[in-house]
């Protein structure tokens, strides 16, 4: 089907019609009729004071149907570029969404090239539109250019009329006769309209640079904000921001399709979309600096489609632009689809760039601000651990001394049941120093043993004393990672023995100035940690590594001192992996990821197998208390719900309703224990077993624990309500421990 306007997609010719190969310009004698009369003049000067181009339309079209007899009437304006004409009304009709067509190759090219008129009386039937509003067959056609002035001669629109049986010389002379009043007044018009338009967009500019002022304390908002009001400038359905990382040579999303990274039913997630900085529309305007207005996305070559094919969403056109500071590309703003056109305009592009120039003076002011902010955070929480951690030249020698006394690595140390918070802290520190040389990490690696001492003690002393997070957790931790080292002889088969440094040391580190308290509360009371952290998530393990490289980079204590350069910076990313996989949130988004690979096979030349290796091991060395003797067992939900307790009394008295298992008055410890079980350590021992079937002795244990809580539920059911006794009082009870052992 051929299109009599060429690349228009309202205009349409029927399957047998054919482009007119000719046109009729007429010239001949005004005749006084047909003049426009005074009265037409003046109820189109009428209009004016309307300030409205679409009702001075409306009563031009219906001056000139009037005056022609032809069935409908309607005005093409010319875009700057001369690339496009736009409709906007047709007869006494405003259309919803304006007509776009392209002038190359349409019947309107003749009349904008040669500046003449054209009469059309035996053109093939086409239709006028292809909707049910404006489904109007032509038939025969009339156009005439109009100028900017009578002293002008350059168009800037056509006035067409449609559908008489045959347009005379005297309907020619009637409409230019209009024309030399209609022309003027509609430019003047529509110049006014963009005037306000100007006016408009400037004083929501300023409205936007208000709304981010106030937010420039908090970038995650700021960046929000900024793609909210570009949406809105722009008349965008959707957006996305991308921040320049000139280190790393990416583009990282921060806002993304206008959606909270906290929205559950965001199909992606911000913080994981990142892209080389030079590939797609993203990176070709973050490497050109210029912007790109794309009017058919899927033509373009630039665009990549496997997206829209992931989240169902479908990108008709884009405004791609960028956000500059001084030194260059900062960001890229992505809008898409425009709501009420065909594609973004050049009025758009201009208020685009005008908006990155602010948003470029916000974020960069609000990154500032960051920085400030988290050095001034940084310093505090450093000055508190070196206070806590300080060591000094006696307690070096004074452990020294100690450890050259007893060596606690023996056959009974080296056993999965042995329970290691029997040690005291000192013997502990030893033993920890013992591990280092059992798993030959002091010779492979050349670990002088002073530094060694002086990293242990100062990470002993870089454990906080609440209940359960402490020096003894973290040792046990390291303890467990020591046995499966050490039984499942897994460097240089499933692991390399850089990964066994590194996993060892990150269990050892892996609560480092644990407050007693979890990462959402941190979050929910607004600590200096959640100021820090809580936009990346994980808000505590983020900590913790920050604490172990601060101990690392401190005066003799890093053991990694003698690594080369190379194997220097891929064991800090292995400790911080490790480190940030003990959040459980973690383990359960690579569950699927874990059992894929326990079904395909484990494949030690694979660095992904390897990674989600240690994320596993990390994560069941968090867990082994669960795995030791019934007796510590119980002690070690003692201390976890003293300390469970104690966060949710911090939270009543801040108004805050704890969840069950931080409330000393809810809690029903059994029932929550059994849970844990089921629900956590029990899927995470049996995955590790099936790597690993000699530790099928460990689900073994937790499987009779499960059992033993269910006992003890019985007991605490039976016994408990009514008694003044709390959970953790009552635990103590002889009958407790009688119901456990009688399995």
């Amino acid at each position: 089907m051929t299109c009599l306007f060429g690349r228009c997609k309202k205009y349409v010719l029927a399957d047998n019609d054919e482009k007119p190969t000719a046109s009729h310009r007429m010239n001949s004698p005004y005749k006084m009729s047909n003049f426009p009369d005074s009265s037409d003049i003046l109820k189109l000067c009428e209009c004016l004071y309307a300030n409205s181009s679409l009702l001075f339309q409306q009563e031009v079209n219906k001056m000139l149907m009037k005056k022609t007899s032809a069935e409908e009437s309607f005005i093409l304006f010319l875009s700057e570029d001369h690339q496009e004409l736009a409709c906007e009304v047709i007869g006494k009709r405003v259309l919803p969404e304006e007509i776009i067509i392209n002038v190359e190759n349409s019947a309107f090219a003749e009349v904008l090239e040669k500046k003449t008129d054209v009469i059309m009386n035996k053109a093939k039937l086409f239709n006028l539109g292809n909707n049910n509003n404006l489904n109007i067959q032509v038939h025969s056609y009339m156009c005439v250019p109009l100028f900017t002035s009578s002293l002008e001669e350059k168009v800037s629109s056509i006035l067409c009329l449609i559908n008489k049986n045959s347009f005379t010389v005297e309907d020619l002379d009637a409409v230019k006769s209009c024309s030399k009043y209609i022309a003027p007044l509609l430019y003047r018009l529509r110049k006014c309209e963009d005037e306000r338009k100007i006016r408009k967009k400037s004083q929501c500019l300023l409205q936007v640079i208000k709304t981010l002022l106030i937010q420039i304390d908090n970038v995650n908002l700021l960046l929000k904000e900024v793609m909210t009001e570009a949406k809105k400038i722009t008349g965008a359905e959707r957006c996305s921001l991308f921040l320049l990382d000139k280190e790393e040579n990416e583009l990282v999303a921060k806002v993304f399709d206008g959606n909270d990274a906290e929205d559950p039913n965001q199909v992606w997630n911000p913080k994981d979309i990142c892209m080389p900085a030079h590939e797609g529309i993203a990176g070709h305007v973050a490497m050109s600096g210029e912007i790109l207005n794309i009017g058919d996305a899927y033509q373009h070559p630039l665009f990549y489609r496997k997206m829209d094919d992931l989240t169902g969403f479908k990108t008709r056109n884009i405004l791609c632009f960028p956000i500059k500071d001084d030194s260059g590309v900062i960001g890229v703003a992505e809008l898409c689809n425009k709501i009420n056109g065909n594609h973004f305009t050049q009025f758009d592009e201009e208020i685009a760039s005008t908006f990155s120039v602010y948003c470029a003076i916000c974020i960069m002011h609000s990154l500032m601000w960051k920085k400030v902010r988290d050095a001034q955070s940084r310093s505090r929480l450093s000055n508190g651990l070196i206070m806590q951690a300080k060591v000094t030249e006696e307690d070096i020698l004074k452990i020294t001394s100690e450890m050259a006394e007893r060596n606690f690595i023996n056959e009974e140390f080296q056993k999965f049941s042995y329970i290691p918070r029997l040690l005291t802290d000192s013997e502990a520190a030893n033993a920890t120093l013992g591990m280092f040389a059992d798993l030959e990490f002091s010779k492979f690696w050349r670990l002088r043993k002073t530094t060694l001492i002086r990293f242990i003690v100062t990470v002993k002393q870089g454990y906080r004393d609440p209940p359960y997070h402490n020096w003894k957790h973290g040792f046990s931790v390291a303890h467990f990672s020591y046995l499966l080292l050490k039984n499942l002889k897994l460097m240089g088969n499933q692991i390399s023995p850089l990964e066994g440094l590194a996993l060892y040391v990150a269990c050892l580190c892996h609560d480092l100035d644990h407050r007693g308290t979890t990462s959402s509360f941190q979050v929910t009371s607004k600590s200096v940690l959640a100021a820090l952290y809580s936009s990346e998530g994980s808000v505590l393990e983020r900590h913790h590594f920050a604490q172990t490289m601060a101990i690392l980079h401190a005066d003799g204590c890093n053991i990694f001192e003698n690594l080369s350069e190379e194997d220097y910076k891929k064991c800090l990313d292995f400790v911080r992996e490790i480190i940030l996989a003990t959040d459980l949130a973690h383990h359960f988004r690579i569950i699927k990821g874990i059992k894929k690979v326990l079904e395909d096979g484990y494949d030690a030349s694979n660095p992904e197998h390897h990674r989600i290796l240690l994320c596993l091991m990390v994560t069941s060395c968090d867990l082994s208390d669960q795995t030791k003797d019934w007796i510590n067992t119980k002690e070690i939900a003692k201390l976890i719900y003293r300390e469970f307790f104690s966060q949710g009394d911090l939270e009543k008295a801040m108004g805050v309703k704890p969840n069950e298992m931080m409330d000393r008055e809810r809690a029903q410890i059994p029932m929550l224990q059994i849970s844990f079980l089921e629900q956590v350590v029990l899927p995470v021992y049996k995955l590790l077993s099936g790597f690993f079937p000699d530790l099928k002795q460990l689900v073994d244990v937790i499987l009779l624990h499960q059992r033993q809580w269910e006992k003890v539920d019985i007991v605490f059911t039976e016994n408990l309500s009514g008694s003044n006794k709390s959970p953790l009082d009552f635990l103590e009870d002889p009958r407790v421990d009688a119901a456990a052992c009688a399995l």
